[in-house]
């Protein structure tokens, strides 16, 4: 598995194997935030240092703009001529509303790429002492 596909399946960046969250399901009440402190796998800390994550933000900012851009550029291809625009800004706003924690979670997952090699062989070592 790649850096990409573990960021998309929400993966630790280090091992690839150990999950980010503490449940796969982002729609979880109450858990949609909650990570794990370590790898369940691997021991590598998730959070380096106090607001590490902040950076995440910009992430889910740039997800949100290419949301936007993708939302404007079909409303005006495919109903312009069929919906009011303020329809439109409603449901943008409503699948805004509804990707909000699957952004989280990928962003934060990206950020956490960003920042930490794939180290396959430091799995073994871990597990082997």
């Amino acid at each position: 598995m790649n850096s990409v596909e573990a960021a998309l399946k929400m993966k630790c960046p280090r091992c690839h194997e150990g999950e980010i969250f503490e449940t796969k399901n982002p729609f979880a009440l109450g858990k949609m935030t909650a990570m794990h402190k370590h790898c369940p796998e691997c021991n590598l800390k998730y959070e380096k240092e106090v607001g590490f994550f902040y950076g995440a933000m910009y992430v889910s900012y740039a997800f949100n703009i290419a949301l936007f851009v993708i939302a404007t550029v079909a409303y005006y291809l495919y109903f312009e001529a069929r919906v009011d625009w303020r329809l439109y800004i409603g449901a943008y706003l409503l699948l805004t509303f509804i990707l909000f924690p699957i952004f989280y979670r990928l962003s934060r997952s990206l950020w956490l790429q960003f920042f930490n090699d794939y180290q396959p062989k430091y799995k073994q070592a871990v597990h082997s002492h």
